[in-house]
């Protein structure tokens, strides 16, 4: 299934499960299939929940433009928040991992108003305009964009079938969420982290800097953590409590 952005572009997505909706986005390279293969899209669905699950512009099924004219400031908390618009959610939960978190945040400050929100895989620096990764991604995706060598360690990102054009056209886009931007937002907010993650050392004050936010942990470094079954039990306690 697909909805159009404000500018065309095609923005694809899978639902799972009934009830009451929950849109889930992903991280970098990552892929709504990848939560519902391996991530808690499955047990989230089962604890009731519709999951609607959009592959985040250059990823998955969705278009990835070349175009730098398709990668304006804050382009990611745009298609979210007309994802939201276009399937007519008023009332519905929103949760995010890794960049997905990073989406979250800014969908919140730019005034989407879920029930609940979970950022998940994120520390302070997702409030921050420049991604604690951003340089290391942005040198790597150069190099393939021009041909270089791929040290093996790095074949990852380009077995995710996204296009490292987009990719770096994404990296420019990201919009710092100040301190009273964050204080304002009144939506209650799971700020979840493994215990492992680099990103759990700044978590705690993200979640304080939120109007209504706390913090948890599930087991896992950041990329254990999202396959943890842990993940989906704390979501769902969170969001049903």
């Amino acid at each position: 299934m697909f909805v159009r952005a404000h500018d065309g572009t095609a923005i694809a997505y899978l639902e799972l499960g009934v009830g009451r909706p929950l849109v889930f986005v992903h991280g970098f390279t990552g892929s709504a299939s990848q939560l519902v293969d391996e991530g808690p899209a499955r047990a989230l669905a089962a604890a009731g929940f519709r999951v609607v699950l959009p592959d985040l512009r250059g990823h998955g099924d969705s278009d990835a433009p070349r175009d730098p004219s398709a990668w304006p400031p804050d382009v990611l908390a745009d298609d979210g928040l007309e994802l939201v618009e276009a399937l007519g959610l008023d009332d519905y939960e929103l949760v995010g991992y890794s960049l997905g978190g990073r989406v979250v945040l800014r969908m919140l400050a730019r005034g989407a108003r879920p029930r609940r929100a979970v950022i998940a895989g994120q520390g302070r620096a997702s409030a921050a305009a420049e991604g604690p990764n951003s340089a290391s991604f942005r040198s790597l995706l150069s190099g393939i964009v021009r041909g270089e060598p791929l040290d093996p360690s790095a074949q990852w990102i380009v077995d995710q079938r996204c296009g490292a054009v987009a990719l770096l056209h994404l990296l420019d886009t990201y919009v710092a969420s100040p301190d009273a931007v964050l204080a304002a937002i009144p939506v209650p907010t799971l700020v979840l982290t493994g215990d492992q993650d680099r990103a759990r050392l700044t978590a705690p004050d993200l979640a304080a800097a939120l109007g209504d936010g706390r913090f948890r942990t599930v087991p896992g470094d950041h990329l254990a953590a999202m396959v943890a079954p842990e993940l989906a039990e704390v979501i769902i306690e969170f969001l049903t409590g």
